[in-house]
Order: structure tokens, then C-alpha cells, then sequence
């Protein structure tokens, strides 16, 4: 039997606890720690607010509106911090594995990375995605949705460790930061259905989870 996203994910950590230096866990631990308690999560985009406006390029390089998908039905809208994200990697092949069962409950999805167009479109074809993958540098659309967050020393310190160069990933210099690694469902209307919008990257919505909620709706219309 295949597993599901989380299961994969509760392995993953499992490992990442083995390897991931004590110093290191412990900042990463810390800084999710006060994201939580900085109340990001509650002040967020929520269940019946207005879904801010999606005009990104795509992977192809072409300019993407989003509410070009909405008029057509709900759409799936999954923030992912970038291609060097194992944890993300892992959440985008997911969705394109449940793709098939998305379109057929009337869904769309759509992915949103601050990454540069040109990692973007690496990332794309790393996972062989079939759905839109949007490049919002300066995250213009993420600080919209309200899960923008900016990095802590401590963090930054912990990213130099690993060699990751965060601005330059994402085309802006000096900037340390990245979005939560936020799910949300939008309906038609253009107000927001389903969000999930924890704190600890290591974590995900699981598409079964998305997949349910589509699939009650499309029951009962």
C-alpha cells in the first residue's frame, strides 16, 4: 500500500533527527517555537476571507492568474519554501500523484515558491509536475496571504551551516525570509474554503485531507 504524505513525512523526520546536528535542530526547534507563539498561524488568511489576488509567472515563464482557475471552480493553492526543501519536494510530488482524483472532484492546484522563475521551472521538472508552479519573488502574494515570516540570526546562521543561500535562491539580496508552508482551498467566489497554516515546515497538509474536503463538497452539490 502506497503511503500517504504524512507517513512519508513522520519517516523523513525520524531520519532528519539522526542527522541534522543537536545545535542546529535546536534553533530550527526554537524559531518554529516562536512563530507559534508569534501568532503568524492565527493572523493569516483564515476560512472565509477573501483569497488575495495570484498573477505570477509560471514554470513556463508565461504570466499566470489564478483567477482564471477560480472562475472555472475551487483551487487548491499550496506554498512551498523551494526546490532545496526535501520536505517540499516530497509535498509536490504528493499533489501530483492525487492530481488526477483532484480534477476529477472539479479542483485545480497550483503551486507558489519565492524561488527565482529559473528554480521554479528546475523544481517543476525535478518532480515532473503537470500543474502551474508560480514564482512569487519578493513574495509579494505570500506577505497577501500573511505567512510571510523573516528569518532570526540564530536561523540564518543555522541556513549558512547548510550552505543554502536563501536570497539568492530567491532573487533578493539581503533577504532572509520565506513563507509558511501554507495549504488553501478556494472556491468560486473567491473566498477560502480550507486553510492550514501551521508553523513547522517540517509538517504538511496531506492531499488526502484536501482531497476529502473537495470531494464532500462535490457530493453535495
Amino acid at each position: 500500500m502506497t503511503e500517504t504524505l504524512s507517513e512519508q513525512l513522520e519517516a523523513y523526520r525520524a531520519g532528519w533527527r539522526v542527522r541534522v546536528p543537536l545545535d542546529r535542530q535546536a534553533a530550527m526547534d526554537a524559531h518554529v517555537a516562536e512563530l507559534a507563539a508569534g501568532g503568524i498561524g492565527k493572523t493569516a488568511k483564515q476560512v472565509g476571507d477573501l483569497a488575495p489576488a495570484i498573477k505570477l509567472p509560471d514554470q513556463h515563464g508565461n504570466a499566470f492568474d489564478v483567477a482564471s482557475l477560480i472562475a472555472k471552480g475551487p483551487v487548491v493553492v499550496t506554498f512551498y519554501r523551494g526546490g532545496w526543501c526535501p520536505f517540499c519536494n516530497m509535498e509536490l510530488k504528493a499533489y501530483q500523484n492525487v492530481l488526477p482524483r483532484l480534477v476529477a472532484a472539479g479542483a485545480s492546484l497550483v503551486a507558489i515558491s519565492p524561488e527565482t522563475p529559473d528554480h521554479v521551472t528546475d523544481t517543476a521538472a525535478k518532480n515532473e509536475l503537470s500543474f502551474p508552479v508560480l514564482s512569487d519573488v519578493g513574495q509579494t502574494v505570500a506577505k497577501a496571504f500573511g505567512i510571510h515570516y523573516a528569518f532570526t540570526k540564530e536561523l540564518r546562521g543555522v541556513y549558512d551551516g547548510f550552505k543554502l543561500d536563501i536570497p539568492g535562491r530567491n532573487g533578493a539580496v539581503d533577504d532572509w525570509s520565506l513563507p509558511l508552508s501554507a495549504t488553501y482551498v478556494i472556491g468560486a467566489d473567491g473566498k477560502i474554503l480550507f486553510a492550514d497554516t501551521r508553523t513547522d515546515y517540517r509538517e504538511r497538509t496531506d492531499p488526502e485531507d484536501v482531497l476529502r474536503v473537495l470531494e464532500h463538497r462535490a457530493a453535495a452539490e
